[in-house]
């Protein structure tokens, strides 16, 4: 990796140059999950505070994403799926990306230190070096389990959000952590199963490219099913409840018969119809998470107002 590995067409600040290197779709991932830990954890915050540390939680993925633009612009100008971003298209220089990122993580790490409590602020800078230093510069060019360690990074924002309410981390926020912990790697492993030319290409070592899409199909299984005793676990504790049990049976069945429906697929009939099941299987894996969360969320306002719901009916 090296500064110098691309030279921009065009200087000086462009906004929606610099608002892609914060990896829009990724941060909404992070401010939805953030704040859904942020809401059902038992803190009092007031609402001003909510929104700043939503914000700042973002503003730090978004330090993440920028500083990961700079170190994989060589890797990102190979692959078609990225090609197009400001730094690899010259729109940015790596400098300028790495700048921001540090600048945005600086600000994003001290100001939710005084917004809330320091505990979050070091777990929010944590976040930050994981994914940059542990994920982004070590494991992604070095393991095919580079996104299932890496994935750690991405599920730290519902914690985050718990330990900003409370000052504190319980078992439900590492329930929160392990869901989407868990989830990361059948989700980015059906992604890779479509775009895995992309990443031979790059010399990503991703477990399709070193271990090919069958045995990928197979730990996708696996991991679906560990996926599926997490998130029920998670419908017995204080942040579960009858309505997020339900969804939960729900969902899990659809990803597990999906992944089941992958396992059993051919490389040639894969090919033939553009794997199309793996392209359906990555949009179910994101449904999956967003109801997840958002059953917690309902399942919180429910004991908000005092209509929780008994669970015997569900259970018997």
């Amino acid at each position: 990796m090296s500064d110098v590995s691309t030279r921009p067409s065009v200087r000086g600040l462009r906004i929606s140059d610099y608002l892609a290197l914060l990896k829009p779709r990724v941060m909404s991932l992070v401010v939805f999950t953030a704040a859904i830990g942020l809401a059902a954890a038992p803190g009092s915050l007031s609402p001003a505070a909510m929104v700043a540390v939503i914000f700042l939680i973002a503003v730090g993925g978004g330090a993440s994403g920028s500083l990961n633009m700079w170190w994989d612009a060589d890797i990102d100008a190979i692959m078609r799926r990225t090609a197009r971003r400001p730094v690899p298209a010259g729109r940015i220089t790596p400098a300028e990306a790495r700048n921001f990122g540090i600048a945005l993580s600086i600000f994003s790490v001290v100001a939710l230190g005084l917004v809330s409590n320091l505990a979050a602020a070091a777990l929010l800078a944590f976040t930050i070096f994981f994914y940059v230093v542990i994920y982004t510069i070590w494991l992604k060019r070095s393991t095919p389990w580079n996104i299932v360690i890496g994935g750690a990074a991405g599920a730290f924002p519902p914690m985050i959000g718990w330990v900003a309410a409370t000052g504190s981390i319980s078992i439900e926020a590492v329930l929160l952590f392990g869901l989407t912990f868990i989830w990361t790697p059948p989700h980015f492993w059906s992604l890779s199963l479509f775009m895995n030319d992309d990443y031979s290409r790059a010399k990503v070592p991703m477990l399709t490219v070193t271990h090919g899409r069958v045995e990928t199909r197979r730990q996708i299984l696996l991991y679906t099913f560990a996926l599926a005793g997490i998130s029920i676990l998670l419908a017995f504790t204080s942040i579960g409840g009858p309505v997020y049990l339900l969804t939960a049976l729900a969902l899990n069945g659809a990803f597990i018969l999906g992944a089941f429906r992958l396992k059993s697929r051919l490389e040639t009939t894969a090919k033939a119809d553009n794997f199309a099941a793996e392209r359906k299987f990555f949009k179910l894996s994101l449904l999956y998470l967003f109801a997840l969360f958002l059953a917690v969320l309902f399942e919180v306002i429910l004991k908000k107002f005092g209509l929780e719901l008994p669970f015997w009916p569900v259970i018997f």
